[in-house]
């Protein structure tokens, strides 16, 4: 499990691989209840050709700690936009309306990253 917190504010992302799966998760620290927002799916650990090679996972942010971004190898594989409520990833899983982000689905958009420019 990696966390990031944001430069600024109350919001964090954390990366979990637990042996079978790879979850990216949004969080707001400041949330009363649940403090996860939304949650996105990296991969399935079985179907990653190489994953018997060492990898470097870094989370990024903006400088005002609104958006964050996961790095794998230095390849982004999710975004999670905070202003917006928005999640994109890779894998466009889980479908939408699983909670009040990402009302649009998870589909990945190149655009998304141009918000780290």
């Amino acid at each position: 499990m990696i966390e990031g917190a944001a430069p600024t504010g109350h919001f964090s992302a954390v990366f979990e691989d637990d042996g079978e799966t790879g979850y990216f998760y949004a969080i707001d620290r400041a949330a009363k209840g649940q403090s996860i927002q939304d949650a996105l799916h990296i991969y399935n650990v079985a179907s990653v050709t190489d994953k018997d090679k060492a990898s470097t996972v870094r989370i990024g942010w903006t400088a005002d700690g609104s958006k964050v971004a996961l790095l794998i190898n230095d390849y982004p594989h999710a975004v999670f936009d905070f202003e917006a409520q928005q999640g994109y990833c890779r894998s466009g899983f889980p479908p939408p309306g699983v909670g009040p982000w990402s009302q649009q689905g998870h589909e990945w958009n190149e655009a998304c990253v141009s918000l780290f420019v």
